[in-house]
């Protein structure tokens, strides 16, 4: 790199053009014709690559470089060569502590104090990053990075989760990321993915009977990028973010790998949760006198699980273990990518194992539909249902997650969970830090208290790069981290951090120089039940030697409790956390919760070859009476497939011909499709399709009446005899003419989806907008539904 890269001065953002200030000749062949050379942007000198690596829902023990039961060889090997951060914390919660990372920032302070979809108009919650944030790879490209992310983005705001954005807040605009290759979601199934490449919706190029899985085409799509980004440009450091989906539930992974494990968790949790501190210890990642904390009340001991649910108990962990160690090894492609390119040595690589706490949303008994969970429907599936499934859990057929108490025991030694951020549980991970080029130590580990927002600092650091003031004009936050270098050279460095306040569903804490105040107000699988007041909250306190928050002293220590409190109020209000919300169903609904929806009105018309539409973006049909009306174009020879399709296998519905014929398919929680037809074939032409689905109503998830017509004329009619009232998936989606991912009526092979025919239009309706006479939508009327959303 040039050493006029050096020179520059990077406060201000993108760096201003200078004009040309040299002699102007009239010939160019005038040899005092003089101008320096183009130099491309470039860098500081010495700067590394930079690769993130941050997995879903992993605990501080899940993997075996902390002690845990699934195998991580390529965590360990790293941590061999560089360090191990035994007091990382996250935000427990994925999409608040992406945005924190990202930005450097605290998560409220960047609008992410939740889901995205849980999403309000409080500046904390909104979702929306602010201007004054700018993120770290906006950052690293203006001065000269190529970035790149692979996987997961949660932070898009879900009213711009939509073919048509805007794109601001995606990673390959707004984010500051050149090429994204990934999902835009809370999850996604990793055998049918809903993937984009940039902003633009695409398929797998395979299917699961062909050997595809989707960390692995993350691990390809990554390989292939730093390759033609060294062979082009080889002087031009990068940023990769590696972000898979896994292990976030749905468990997915092909069954050689979660074979290996078979009968490795037949003792259960608890004495799970035993021989992991017992590991923790020889390693080293805890002290040797750290307390086992007690397991929750509300979480069930192994014993007293039936005993005929225990070997699908075991089956779920079996699952988990070999979805864990099979994304470990993807990740190790792309590190020998690196290594076999030559730029191991000089890239600082985060292998952050987690972005917050396993998951405790598996309910108690686990699930193999996780579609039951979100749609608070539990009680419909029964262990024997649970058992009948043990051989799919992991397939392509399953939509599984496991039970609460292995997330408990994969967060050993700590108290609770994931969404648990008042306790270590919830938000310490084990993170490894791996730069030969720039750490001396090997095999080390360090245990200064450390946060996802300290990765920005600790980059531009590394990277000799100054925090900018203005980017886009935009007058700049500082950056709330930290940077982590001085601890990179030195195992007694002093603390970077003295405070952090930590608050997610109002399960709330705060670290101060050692000590711990934190008071848990929800559990994360009690969806639903009615929580105490906030000034009823209990909080314990855990003085600075307490590792694992075993020994509450609040009872002693009154004041010194006092205290924290009151320093967490004084961070909660600098940093946006105010005011508290523990609504959860009613933050679904974008109308209580105050944030933007594109629906308005009781009718949308959609219009064919538009897919891979979010629910977000959807006019809302559940729990009342609505019809969906489709204009087609059937050939000479009739037509097959998919009209219009939301959601997949495990929750929705569609609308298609099979043999010609009509037909309507409501898929109940994958445990019942109720199907309605007509019994004619349509005839070639310009055809009207209409079903009409009267709700029964008296609360919520009731069936129906349902109703053909085609042109006007009752085509069929029956029945559906319950409906999904929250939420038909968290990754499937709405389209027109074919049915992407997984389908919902299993009438079609999945290469068999697409409408042989036509689909011009297709309009929903809902209430009374959803009553005609006619049964049909003539073309004024749909001119109309068309110009009263303008």
């Amino acid at each position: 790199m040039s050493s006029e890269s050096n020179k520059i001065k990077r406060e201000v953002l993108p760096i201003p053009d200078l004009p040309y200030g040299g002699p102007i000749t009239y010939d160019a062949k005038d040899p005092d014709t003089s101008f320096p050379p183009i130099e491309p942007l470039r860098p500081p000198a010495g700067a590394p690559n930079v690769l993130v690596v941050l997995l879903d829902d992993v605990g501080f023990a899940g993997a075996s470089a902390f002690g845990g039961p699934c195998e991580t060889p390529v965590a360990e090997a790293l941590a061999a060569e560089g360090l191990k951060y035994t007091r990382f914390h996250t935000t427990a919660l994925c999409s608040p502590t992406r945005a924190a990372l990202l930005s450097g920032r605290n998560h409220h302070s960047v609008g992410m104090g939740g889901i995205t979809e849980m999403a309000t108009s409080a500046p904390g919650y909104s979702s929306v990053r602010p201007n004054t944030a700018a993120p770290l790879a906006e950052t690293l490209k203006l001065n000269g990075f190529s970035t790149a992310q692979f996987g997961k983005c949660h932070e898009v705001p879900v009213w711009e989760t939509n073919p048509m954005g805007p794109f601001d807040a995606w990673p390959s605009r707004g984010g500051g990321f050149e090429h994204f290759y990934g999902f835009v979601a809370g999850e996604t199934n990793q055998y049918y993915p809903a993937l984009y490449d940039d902003t633009v919706a695409v398929e797998p190029d395979r299917t699961p009977e062909e050997g595809y899985h989707l960390t692995e085409d993350l691990a390809d799509r990554a390989i292939e990028w730093v390759r033609e980004l060294k062979s082009l440009m080889p002087d031009k450091p990068f940023f990769m973010y590696f972000a898979p989906g896994a292990t976030h539930a749905p468990h997915h992974v092909p069954e050689e790998w979660s074979a290996k494990y078979k009968g490795r968790f037949d003792a259960g949790w608890d004495a799970l949760r035993e021989e992991i501190l017992v590991r923790q210890k020889e390693l080293g990642v805890v002290p040797s006198d750290a307390v086992l904390t007690e397991r929750p009340e509300e979480i069930p001991a192994w014993e007293e699980m039936p005993e005929d649910l225990k070997p699908v108990l075991a089956r779920e962990m079996e699952i988990y273990a070999g979805f864990l160690e099979h994304t470990d090894h993807q990740v190790g492609r792309l590190i020998e990518t690196l290594r076999a390119l030559e730029v191991l040595e000089d890239t600082l690589v985060y292998y952050i194992v987690g972005d917050n706490g396993a998951s405790a949303e598996g309910t108690v008994n686990g699930t193999f539909n996780e579609a039951f969970t979100f749609n608070a429907a539990n009680a419909l599936e029964t262990p024997e249902m649970l058992a009948a499934k043990i051989d799919e859990l992991g397939t392509p057929s399953a939509n599984n997650h496991f039970a609460v108490g292995w997330a408990h025991a994969l967060d050993t030694p700590y108290k609770w969970t994931k969404q648990v951020a008042s306790h270590w549980g919830g938000t310490r991970n084990g993170t490894v830090v791996h730069w030969p080029a720039g750490i001396e130590a090997r095999g080390e580990i360090r245990t200064q208290f450390s946060h996802v927002i300290d990765i920005a600092a600790t980059v531009l650091d590394a990277a000799g790069l100054p925090q900018p003031t203005f980017v886009h004009g935009v007058q700049q936050m500082p950056l709330h981290g930290k940077s982590m270098l001085p601890s990179f050279a030195d195992a007694d460095a002093p603390e970077h951090s003295e405070t952090q306040y930590f608050e997610m569903f109002v399960n709330r804490g705060i670290y101060h120089k050692g000590w711990t105040a934190a008071t848990r107000h929800s559990t994360p699988w009690l969806v639903g039940a009615e929580l105490p007041a906030l000034e009823a909250d209990v909080w314990e306190l855990y003085a600075p030697d307490d590792w694992t928050q075993s020994n509450d002293l609040s009872a002693e220590q009154p004041q010194k409790l006092h205290e924290l409190q009151r320093l967490f109020l004084i961070e909660a209000t600098r940093y946006g956390v105010l005011p508290l919300d523990d609504r959860r169903v009613e933050r679904f609904v974008p109308q209580m919760a105050g944030r933007p929806s594109l629906v308005k009105g009781s009718s949308q018309l959609l219009f064919g070859g538009m897919r891979r539409i979010s629910e977000n973006s959807v006019i809302v049909i559940k729990n009342r009476s609505h019809s969906v009306t489709a204009q087609v174009v059937v050939p000479e020879g009739g037509a097959e497939g998919v009209i219009i399709a939301q959601g997949g296998a495990f929750g929705g519905w569609s609308l298609y011909l099979t043999e010609g014929r009509p037909t309507y398919c409501y898929n109940l929680l994958g445990i019942a499709r109720f199907r309605v037809a007509g019994s004619e074939p349509l005839d070639a032409g310009e055809r009207q399709v209409r079903m009409e689905f009267a709700y029964d109503g008296g609360g919520l998830g009731k069936g129906g009446d349902v109703t053909l017509y085609v042109d006007g004329a009752k085509a069929g009619e029956g029945r559906v005899e319950g409906t999904m009232p929250l939420i038909f998936s968290g990754d499937e989606t709405t389209d027109l003419g074919t049915d992407t991912a997984t389908p919902v009526s299993d009438d079609y092979a999945f290469s068999e989806r697409a409408f042989t025919g036509k689909v011009e239009w297709v309009q929903i309706d809902v209430d009374a907008a959803a009553e005609d006479p006619d049964h049909l939508i003539s073309p004024e009327e749909r001119l109309r539904v068309a110009m009263a959303r303008q």
